[in-house]
């Protein structure tokens, strides 16, 4: 059968069929993300985008452990608290690790320039964010591919992760420290109308992110409850 004999309809389709697989082969591929996040994230995180977070140390290290397994660069710009040993334990190779802890007001600039040479770069803005400085980095990751994750809002953001029912343990009575968390992660996008969500163990005991395989029972003195 030639192009001749096919109807415009079909002729439509199938352009666009060569189309969307030309454009398929194009697109980079996300940069990997926990296998318990990916399905609620489109499969990992999208080059050129920015995602907003919800202030975590244990989600930010969680986050930057697929990427950097896979063997690329991250850095982390004004969160001073993010602790080298706690991300290792993550499984964020430290070798492969910028950390910038405290540059006040040029948060903006370092950040621009990390953006040029690092694939995933987090960063907690120092005050409020301008809609036209967001557009102008906006602009730097989709050039570069890289990816951006914020310690709070950001304007036009992919997607915001947030946590919530937070449910620690380790302490017994009187004695004790913490050591896991069960916590509910969830996910709204710009791509899809509903949010979705999981219960998660994050930090696990090792300090990485765990589903949870079973209901974990616990004395009401050895469990502190938040909200958030």
């Amino acid at each position: 059968m030639t192009d001749a004999d096919l109807s415009k309809g079909e002729l439509l389709e199938r352009l666009r069929a060569q189309v969307t697989s030309r454009e398929a082969r194009l697109r980079p591929s996300p940069y990997p993300a926990p296998a318990e996040l990916a399905g609620l994230l489109d499969g990992g995180l999208k080059p050129g985008a920015a995602y907003s977070l919800d202030t975590s140390g244990a989600l930010l290290a969680a986050l930057l452990a697929g990427p950097s397994a896979e063997g690329h660069w991250c850095a982390v710009v004004g969160v001073p608290e993010f602790g080298a040993e706690a991300a290792g334990h993550a499984g964020v190779v430290l070798e492969r690790l910028v950390l910038v802890p405290d540059p006040a007001d040029q948060w903006l600039a370092v950040t621009a320039a990390l953006v040029e040479a690092v694939p995933v770069v987090a960063v907690r803005p120092y005050g409020r964010v301008r809609e036209a400085d967001a557009a102008r980095l906006a602009s730097r990751l989709r050039d570069r591919g890289s990816v951006l994750l914020v310690d709070g809002a950001w304007p036009r953001a992919e997607a915001r992760v947030t946590l919530g029912e937070a449910c620690w343990s380790g302490v017994g009575p009187g004695h004790g420290y913490l050591n896991s968390r069960e916590v509910t992660v969830t996910v709204s996008s710009r791509r899809l109308p509903a949010a979705r969500s999981v219960r998660l163990v994050l930090p696990s005991p090792d300090g990485r992110l765990a589903p949870i395989d079973r209901p974990v029972v616990a004395e009401p003195a050895a469990v502190l409850r938040a909200v958030g």
